[in-house]
């Protein structure tokens, strides 16, 4: 057991935060820590790793265990490169390099026989074997690989820290905490802000990671892939379910239900108890009876009443009138931003159609324009290309930057100035349906959280009731509940739906068709994200989805010979991987023989069989580094 807490109580003033928490993390678990915004996350965090000091119950932790923590949107501030910051990891082993390489050149200079040469053969034999030990060889491969699928390739390794952004920031301090290898990994929100190629490969590496995690995250697809259990704060409670995200929904619905049967069953035999007791009570035959039936409920184990479920936002998107079957037709759409010389082209042509009641997704990687797509759809930005709407479509636009909304108005003028002639309890209910109530409809939008702003975005589009819904990243600020009612409430939804989205549930609950955005154009899929990865990984080993310019090729005859060609391409690549991992093979099995025969006390007065043997090991080392290197550009490529 890595960490255990008993009786747990916690609070600010007067405020109980945490109340009787009782928990424990073991080696190699995988926890998902949910609740509500406001609920202890972060508080229960920092209880355990010892940042806060409970106002009741213990926290023990198991002696001698590393802990890694990233705080949500909290970066890495360092004078370092990106490179340096990384092998500071490593000091140690590379201390021990340096003494090894010092040791390396004290030995040249003496003769086996001198008197000094024993004492530094061993100590030479003793670091060596610890550097092996600590996979000293393997230091800048796996600096390679994490800072690679943590999206610094190695161009950037040599970048001043201080000059990254924000973001940046963050998945280098990611990167470090990965590379560290902490006996508990704690992560707050590790998806934000990553594209989709980077959250996958950080699923994919958090799978086989040898400590225990634990994760707060909104992202219920990443807790879905990772998680095995999942801790949920509750009205100042910790709740335990076994499973991942889906199967917690499930086993949380089964409590309420059995936790509610056995309270109402309870207080109906309370209630049935208490008329008896009363009626009976005043007769002496029966006094002694009614006295037994109040003993009795006055030493009841009493059921608690299930926790009321808190107030979630209700949408509701309704139309008032319908467009023709073919609303959206794009064809040849530059998506480009900038203007004049600073113009910079994302996407030079993108073309799909959108019919009548679809709903579509669109995703990509950061910076490719999806947003940019959207405006450019609405009219909002310089078009070059062409984008025909459909007889009858009213739209409605969701920006995740609420910048279409005065800051200086209240909740309540936002809303109201867009519909004048609305009677105030109707503007007051559409508010109130969103969670914006009293002294709430009163703030200036400009000072409203980040969940309130986007339920008032949300309440706009509903009382405007239009048949085309463009959204970009309806899900980011709000908590887990209020994602669920938006998920259903466009599921209801009759109208069309065009989103831009890193909510990988979210994408799989709502669209019918996913287009997907690259340098190239705009591929559709047919199907939820779910589906859009299995055709990703059936088209893995042949050529991918046929660009927009490489489709008028193949209208010319030429596409046969490309394909052609990549299919060439992918076998060799194929078959120089199967080569490079029987190299390794060899290369580990000749490295382990060569290290048994320096580590053998037979030979350690052998000083020139020793060098020999050492400038053999390097020489293997290099080769087996090398192919390494090799293998992974390969593997991801």
């Amino acid at each position: 057991m890595l960490i255990s807490c008993s009786g747990l109580t916690f609070g600010f003033g007067d405020k109980t935060i945490l109340d009787q928490i009782d928990c424990a993390v073991n080696e190699g678990e995988r926890i998902g820590l949910i609740g509500v915004n406001g609920a202890g996350k972060s508080t229960l965090l920092k209880a355990l790793m010892g940042r806060y000091e409970p106002d009741g119950g213990a926290v023990s932790r198991r002696s001698g265990m590393t802990i890694g923590y990233l705080e949500q949107d909290s970066g890495l501030e360092s004078g370092n490169t990106i490179l340096e910051e990384m092998l500071t990891v490593f000091a140690p082993l590379l201390k021990i390099e340096e003494r090894v390489r010092a040791l390396e050149q004290e030995m040249a200079a003496l003769s086996p026989d001198s008197k000094f040469y024993d004492a530094l053969a061993g100590e030479y034999a003793k670091l060596t074997a610890q550097f092996e030990a600590g996979d000293g060889y393997l230091i800048r491969v796996k600096i390679g690989t994490v800072l690679n699928g943590m999206g610094f390739p190695e161009t950037l390794y040599s970048q001043p820290i201080d000059s990254l952004s924000g973001g940046e920031k963050t998945r280098l301090a990611m990167a470090k905490l990965l590379l560290e290898q902490p006996d508990l990994l704690i992560l707050d929100e590790p998806t934000n802000h990553l594209d989709f190629k980077t959250v996958m490969w950080l699923e994919d590496y958090l799978a086989s990671y040898k400590g225990a995690l634990l994760i707060v995250s909104h992202d219920r697809y990443f807790l879905d892939k990772l998680v095995t259990r999942i801790w949920e704060l509750e009205q100042h409670r910790l709740f335990d379910y076994p499973g991942n995200y889906s199967k917690y929904k499930l086993l949380k619905a089964e409590r309420r239900e059995a936790q509610q049967r056995a309270y109402d069953k309870q207080q109906a035999q309370i209630a049935s108890m208490q008329e008896y007791a009363e009626r009976n009570i005043v007769r002496a035959s029966t006094s002694n009876s009614a006295k037994s039936r109040l003993h009795q409920i006055a030493n009841m184990e009493l059921v608690e009443k299930p926790f009321a479920d808190p107030k979630t936002p209700h949408f509701r998107f309704d139309t008032l009138t319908a467009p023709v079957r073919d609303l959206l037709i794009v064809e040849r759409l530059e998506l480009a931003v900038g203007e004049g010389k600073a113009r910079k082209v994302l996407i030079p042509e993108v073309n799909f159609t959108l019919r009548r009641g679809e709903k579509a997704a669109v995703i990509g990687a950061n910076g490719i324009g999806k947003t940019t797509l959207l405006k450019s759809l609405l009219g909002l930005l310089p078009q070059e290309g062409t984008v025909k709407w459909g007889r009858g479509v009213t739209k409605s636009y969701y920006d995740q930057e609420s910048r279409q909304m005065n800051l200086d108005n209240t909740a309540l003028e936002e809303l109201w100035s867009r519909f004048p002639t609305m009677p105030e309890h109707a503007v007051r209910t559409i508010l109130g349906r969103v969670l914006i109530t009293g002294d709430s409809c009163y703030k200036k939008v400009g000072v409203l959280s980040g969940g309130e702003r986007a339920r008032l975005g949300f309440a706009i589009m509903m009382a405007e009731q239009r048949n085309t819904l463009l959204l970009d990243e309806p899900t980011n600020h709000l908590d887990l509940a209020s994602r669920e009612e938006l998920e259903q409430a466009l599921r209801d939804y009759d109208g069309t739906l065009l989103f831009v989205s890193h909510d990988r549930y979210f994408l799989n609950a709502i669209p019918s068709k996913i287009i997907e955005l690259t340098a190239g154009g705009a591929t559709v899929y047919e199907g939820n994200f779910d589906d859009y990865r299995a055709k990703q990984e059936k088209q893995a080993a042949v050529p991918g989805p046929v660009s927009q310019p490489e489709a008028s090729k193949r209208a010319k005859g030429e596409g046969f010979y490309r394909s052609k060609q990549q299919r060439a391409e992918e076998a060799k690549r194929r078959k120089r991987l199967t080569e490079l991992e029987r190299l390794i093979e060899e290369l580990d099995a000749k490295q382990a023989e060569t290290e048994a025969t320096i580590a053998d006390p037979e030979n350690a007065a052998d000083y020139q069989f020793l060098q020999e043997k050492c400038a053999e090991l390097e020489q293997l080392k290099a080769q087996h580094e090398a192919a390494m290197e090799e293998w992974l550009l390969l593997e991801e490529g």
